[in-house]
């Protein structure tokens, strides 16, 4: 066998004895443990809500809803869309009901919506609050 990872070759043998692995291990499993968290993170990836399936996707990526929401509270109550943001809370609300009512039921989906849902109502409420209802005019904030 030709190469420099040779095991019958003296300077590969050399190498072997004199290096010292790179880093050295501060703990071991045991091969019963390794077994079980092998055999768990397959159940979790075979489960039909596991990790490679939209019940756990769905969610996550539900999740920029509500950072989008998060990001449009600091912006002035004028920037606000009144119905973008009542469509955004009709949607919360039956998509909440949807990861209730499906079996198995999806709790992280129904985590996010409902954050969801808190989000839009304040922005709803925000720009509520800057709106002229009765025709008068407001007064200009204090600076």
């Amino acid at each position: 066998m030709d190469g420099i990872l040779d095991p019958h070759k003296p300077s590969a043998r050399f190498f072997a004895v004199i290096a010292p692995p790179p880093f050295p291990p501060t703990h071991s499993m045991s091969g019963a443990t390794t077994k079980q968290f092998a055999s768990t993170l397959r159940a979790l990836w075979e489960s039909p809500t596991g990790l490679k399936t939209t019940h756990t996707w769905g969610p996550i990526a539900n999740w920029g809803f509500v950072l989008a929401g998060l990001a449009d509270s600091q912006k002035p109550p004028e920037m606000i869309s009144g119905k973008m943001t009542g469509v955004m809370c009709v949607y919360s609300v039956l998509f909440m009901r949807f990861a209730w009512a499906i079996q198995p039921r999806n709790y992280l989906l129904f985590a996010c919506h409902a954050s969801n849902e808190a989000v839009q109502l304040n922005l709803l409420r925000r720009w509520a609050g800057a709106q002229d209802w009765k025709g008068e005019e407001k007064p200009a904030p204090a600076t």
